[in-house]
């Protein structure tokens, strides 16, 4: 079925909806962004926090930049500049505001925990470094729920799941044929939504890694996927045969053929969906585009219902997003958007407003929403139980501080001895001659043990997780 989504005179409170650009000097400017043209966002905020992946030569680094602190950024300003390659992927936990995870060119996963008040200095060190791809990383996702799970998805065409409370993986989900384009849970973390470059889209039970359905639509091939909260329903953007850009609306229980397709326009740039469960809004924006297009979300036909366009000249490389607790609710504020304009260094909050006359709180706009307070540990939720996010309510601001604190496993500290010398140890050499021979022989020991420990490191946590897979499946066939 094909539906229209020209204006039509609907009752709905969010029809007036629009867009604000805050003012100049609330705006993140001189920042200089990643020019990696790899479809992501390269943005993560949250209420304390916005990272921006940024250009740098050699190794792949980003910033993060106290939200209080807008305006014009020092070029000197300090990285996170661990990671040997390009990073790819950026991602706040949503339960530790200080806690955020990256993945990279170079394999690895990182999970970083940057201190109140921002980076004095550039960080090297990550909490812990995770290595369990063969090729790079390109996607990460926190699970929704839980406080210490962890997604990857990388070009081995391989999701793995780490299970940070012992900094190991956990799980190989191995049924993609391709490089993985995008993830997306569902509200309670039970079901996985996947959309993959052999142009199929799966949804998957994680735990097991079983595809519970699998749709490949000639007329739609699909680039990203989200989950309608509790709709039991998914969007997808994509491109149609005759290669326009279009959206598809699909039920969960059967994707056999999407249940709406809708072409939007004739322009190349990648679409990328965005889901307010709480408002039941979609927004779309073009990757290269100015604009943000937004519809309403029904559970009776036409189903999705176009209600307005933010339009601007700039276009944008990648949007964050802020979460519902960082919120102006004075404001009648629903989503906020941080746009990345490369061309200026400049990332541009962008405000969805729905215009109210009253000052009073509009309980209306905002229900019991998905806090900062984890439902389950990541030991519960791989014993198998599934719980719904713990709700909160924005009525009286998000002041309420989270009491929890991220403990990383610890890991034991190595030595690594070559002709009797320690060489993890400081060593003091005699003469100046002898302190560059050993500073060379240390540099290049240390690289070789590196390549020869992560080969190793990889083919084992492999063959682990595909001797569990095997575990899982044969008692089914027995």
């Amino acid at each position: 079925m094909t539906m229209s989504w020209r204006p039509t005179y609907r009752s709905s409170k969010f029809r007036n909806v629009y867009g604000k650009v805050a003012n100049r000097e609330n705006c993140f400017d001189g920042i200089p962004i990643t020019k990696n043209v790899h479809d992501n966002h390269f943005c993560a905020v949250n209420s304390k926090f916005l990272a921006v992946v940024t250009e740098s030569a050699g190794g792949g680094s980003f910033i993060v930049i106290p939200v209080p602190q807008s305006g014009r950024l020092d070029s000197h300003y300090p990285k996170v500049c661990g990671h040997q390659g390009n990073v790819l992927d950026i991602k706040w936990n949503p339960f530790f505001e200080n806690i955020i995870a990256s993945c990279s060119e170079d394999t690895s996963v990182r999970v970083w925990e940057i201190p109140d008040g921002g980076l004095r200095r550039n960080m090297t060190e990550a909490v812990l470094e995770l290595y369990g791809h063969s090729r790079r990383v390109g996607l990460i996702e926190w699970h929704p729920t839980s406080s210490g799970i962890l997604f990857s998805a990388g070009y081995d065409y391989k999701i793995l799941i780490w299970n940070l409370e012992i900094g190991e993986p956990v799980k190989m989900i191995d049924c993609h044929s391709d490089v993985i384009l995008s993830m997306s849970f569902n509200t309670d973390g039970s079901l996985l939504a996947t959309s993959c470059k052999d142009k199929k889209l799966r949804i998957i039970e994680p735990r097991s890694g079983r595809v519970l359905q699998q749709a490949s639509c000639k007329n739609h091939r699909v680039n990203r996927v989200v989950f309608l909260g509790n709709m039991k329903r998914l969007l997808t953007t994509g491109v149609s045969r005759w290669n326009t850009r279009q959206i598809a609306l699909w039920d969960q229980e059967d994707l056999s053929m999407p249940m709406v397709d809708e072409d939007i326009d004739g322009l190349s740039g990648l679409l990328f969906p965005f889901y307010d469960a709480d408002t039941h809004m979609l927004y779309l924006a073009g990757k290269g585009d100015g604009n943000i297009r937004y519809f309403e979300i029904t559970t009776e036909k036409p189903y999705i219902q176009y209600l307005m366009e933010f339009r601007s000249p700039a276009p944008q490389k990648g949007l964050g997003v802020m979460p519902k607790h960082g919120l102006d609710v004075a404001a009648c504020e629903v989503f906020r958007f941080y746009k990345l304009v490369t061309l200026k260094g400049l990332i541009e909050p962008i405000s969805m407003i729905v215009p109210r006359r009253s000052d009073t709180y509009q309980e209306d706009i905002y229900p019991m929403t998905a806090g900062t307070e984890p439902a389950l540990s990541a030991s519960e939720w791989l014993s198998g139980i599934n719980r719904d996010p713990v709700l909160m309510s924005l009525k009286d601001g998000f002041n309420r501080p989270n009491q929890l604190v991220f403990k990383a496993p610890v890991k034991e500290k190595k030595s690594v001895v070559v002709n009797g010398i320690d060489l993890l140890e400081n060593v003091p050499p005699r003469t100046e001659n002898e302190l560059l021979r050993m500073f060379f022989r240390q540099q290049d020991e240390l690289r070789r043990l590196k390549e020869e420990l992560t080969t190793k490191d990889v083919r084992i946590r492999q063959l682990e997780l595909e001797l569990n897979n095997l575990k899982n499946v044969s008692p089914n066939n027995v």
